[in-house]
């Protein structure tokens, strides 16, 4: 007689099963950091991210590594909010929202800024202060009655106020302004002066350097840009983000570029492309691509009908020697809307405003400038968008202080 099976016992359906509340329970605290990472890096916006990482503490500890600041930076474009207009000599300036229905943590980042300016008093002749530009989130105004500069961010209503560099009593327009923070401590930074001067046919610049740790200023000798062409009065200086050391200086039309190490203060020159070196009649422009590296974005003859716009990157190349090297070139006339000139006036004017990110903006002007708009240019995609039909200074939010490690912090401990 063959041996009986028996059959096998059938599995315990879902609801007789014992339930175990630890085995299948799942907690924000089951997610890992580097998890937890790939999620926020991938919010559509940097307020976004600035309302996520300030829901908990494990949500803010997950993205205050730089690591993760660099990556979220090279993912998203510059955070616009807005522009400030051109304002009179001794005004503030006023300020346009970048409208977003589609995002409404930029709209809330908006209204809970002080662009109005409320912590600078205006009572009295001895406060009136007057636009000088945007570097890092931070708005630079000065006061020739009281010789001071002030740096004020909108978005954290933190003022620092302070005084001109010593000998330079002159007209603050022709001083340029720049703050660069620490990266371990935003506590810590330096603003940049460059002043720019003409003296027997040669074009001189200054640095000025100021110290929050010693409150002082610290300035250099005059640097001999050399060979000067006739009215050449254009300068820029600038960090290429609020971490970054290093700022540039370059004059309207030198084939070279003067580098200060706001670190060892130590300056350095840095050639320009070789086709550029003689090309007196180039307006340029400084910037950073979503990599890290430095851009050079140049107009040749700014008249819209007859020039062109070229962009270069710095890179490495095959033996690993920085240099630079041509990107893209395009027709000043691909930005022109010509329907927009009047008969008098045939051509257009093209200034290339600000190079932010893998963004160039672009001030258009017809008319003899009596009719500006400003265009933003996408050197990845090559899309253009235009915004305003005036000339404005784009404003670029900065990364959160909220958003940075401070040296002396635990890993796990939050301020």
């Amino acid at each position: 007689m063959p041996p009986q099976v028996e059959p096998p016992a059938p599995a315990p359906s879902p609801a007789s099963a014992k339930y175990d509340p630890a085995a299948t329970a799942t907690t924000i605290t089951s997610i890992t950091d580097d998890l937890l990472r790939e999620i926020l890096v991938r919010l559509p916006s940097l307020p976004s991210l600035v309302r996520a990482a300030l829901a908990c503490r494990t949500f803010l500890r997950a993205v205050r590594l730089p690591a993760f600041r660099r990556r979220f930076r090279a993912l998203h474009p510059p955070q616009l909010l807005g522009y400030f207009t051109d304002p009179c000599r001794t005004a503030f300036p006023a300020f346009i929202p970048f409208r977003s229905r589609s995002d409404p943590d930029l709209a809330a980042a908006v209204r809970g800024s002080d662009f109005f300016f409320t912590r600078l008093s205006e009572d009295g002749d001895d406060s009136r202060w007057a636009f000088n530009g945007c570097c890092s989130g931070y708005v630079f105004l000065h006061n020739e009655n009281t010789d001071q500069i002030a740096a004020y961010n909108p978005l954290t209503q933190v003022l620092h106020i302070f005084p001109y560099p010593p000998q330079e009593a002159c007209d603050p327009y022709y001083l340029d302004f720049r703050i660069i923070f620490s990266e371990e401590d935003r506590r810590l930074f330096r603003v940049v002066c460059v002043r720019r001067r003409r003296r027997r046919r040669r074009t001189l610049a200054r640095f000025s350097v100021f110290s929050s740790d010693s409150r002082e200023w610290q300035c250099f000798s005059w640097v001999d840009t050399s060979m000067p062409q006739p009215g050449d009065d254009k300068s820029t200086a600038m960090p290429l983000n609020e971490f970054d050391r290093l700022v540039y200086w370059k004059h309207f039309s030198q084939p070279y570029i003067i580098v200060l190490d706001t670190g060892t203060l130590q300056l350095s020159r840095m050639d320009l492309p070789p086709p550029l070196q003689d090309m007196g009649s180039t307006e340029f422009k400084l910037g950073q691509t979503k990599d890290g590296r430095l851009s050079l974005v140049f107009i040749d003859h700014l008249l819209a009908s007859k020039g062109m716009l070229a962009v270069w990157f710095r890179r490495a190349d095959g033996d690993g020697v920085e240099k630079w090297m041509l990107h893209k070139i395009f027709a000043l006339s691909e930005f022109v809307d010509f329907s927009m000139c009047s008969e008098e006036y045939h051509d257009v004017i093209v200034h290339p405003a600000e190079v932010i990110g893998d963004f160039l903006y672009l001030y258009l002007c017809y008319d003899g400038y009596t009719k500006c708009c400003c265009l933003s240019l996408c050197l990845e995609t090559d899309k253009v968008n235009k915004f305003f039909d005036h000339s404005v200074h784009p404003y670029i939010m900065a990364w959160p202080p909220s958003l940075v490690c401070n040296k002396e912090d635990l890993e796990t401990k939050v301020t």
